[in-house]
């Protein structure tokens, strides 16, 4: 089960942060009941906080097998980022750097979850670094899933541009979203299931078919606050134990992750075989058999 908690971010926008676990004896919702949205934090006793940021595009619901796992030995909570899942999408908002820094850290500050572990997938794990490296006593560890810290350049940009126009959007069904992002998407090199299911995840029904949650005008504005720039200084003024973790065929290569590494004071190696830029995702045993030797670590420390 999850419970929706809404929290304030930067600039006053709403945003929607999950708690995945048994709900507090205190809690009366019905066995089975819809996810009970409240303002008020729940604690849970000694547990270690853990929060949970997804990619570009992507929502908190993501990372549910991960998060109720976790949530035997940890407080595990997800947060939908503005822009995405069921948080605040102001047109005229603000989607840079800063803003989505913010917006966690405001999350620890009214979660109690801090000093947490946070773990973050691609755009998610950026975050989480920068963090990190603005807010030490918040963060005790990171886990950093399948993202780079070299600039991408305007090419990828432009390739983002371009792969949200070849989107066959309204979709008519969730079964074409499957399909077309699993298999016939002109940017998978090979069926993947497992992606298509991830897409599935932030579509939408609406009077005329199947849409995104977000939207893509919004997620390219969000993304040109980081593509053109290399993020290896804040990576080094992280201080927390650190986990990088890729997936053998996913955008993060072997040797920028091992020197992301060695810039890292604290930083420590992982990779998931069989697994594309969605590890979590492709490969959700092997992922969590990675990082819980981690946590582990931490829980001991």
């Amino acid at each position: 089960m999850a419970r929706r908690i809404d929290v304030t971010g930067a600039g006053g926008v709403r945003l929607a942060a999950w708690e995945f676990g048994d709900p507090p004896k205190t809690d009366r919702t019905p066995h089975g009941a819809a996810p009970v949205s409240t303002s008020r934090t729940h604690g849970t006793g000694d547990q270690p906080g853990v929060l949970l940021l997804h990619g570009l595009m992507g929502r908190a619901s993501h990372w549910a097998p991960t998060a109720r796992w976790l949530s035997a030995r940890h407080r595990a909570v997800a947060l939908d980022q503005r822009g995405h899942g069921r948080s605040d999408k102001p047109p005229q908002g603000s989607y840079t750097r800063e803003a989505y820094v913010e917006d966690v850290e405001a999350a620890l500050e009214q979660l109690g979850l801090g000093p947490a572990v946070l773990i973050g997938h691609a755009m998610g794990a950026l975050t989480a670094w920068q963090l990190a490296a603005k807010r030490p006593d918040l963060v005790r560890g990171l886990i950093i899933c399948d993202m780079r810290a070299s600039a991408l350049g305007a090419s990828s940009q432009h390739t983002w541009t371009e792969w949200f126009r070849a989107w066959p959007v309204p979709f008519a069904t969730l079964a074409d979203v499957r399909k077309w992002f699993g298999e016939d998407d002109p940017w998978v090199e090979r069926p993947n299931q497992a992606r298509g299911e991830f897409y599935a995840e932030v579509m939408a029904e609406s009077p005329d078919g199947w849409r995104p949650v977000f939207e893509p005008q919004q997620m390219l504005r969000t993304r040109e606050t980081w593509v053109y720039d290399a993020h290896w200084e804040e990576l080094a003024q992280v201080r927390c134990p650190t986990l990088v973790v890729r997936g053998l065929d996913g955008e993060l290569g072997r040797a920028e992750a091992q020197e992301m590494v060695r810039v890292l004071p604290g930083g420590q190696y992982a990779e998931v075989a069989d697994a594309g830029h969605l590890v979590h995702y492709d490969q959700p045993e092997a992922w969590r058999a990675a990082i819980e030797p981690f946590l582990d670590t931490l829980r001991d420390a």
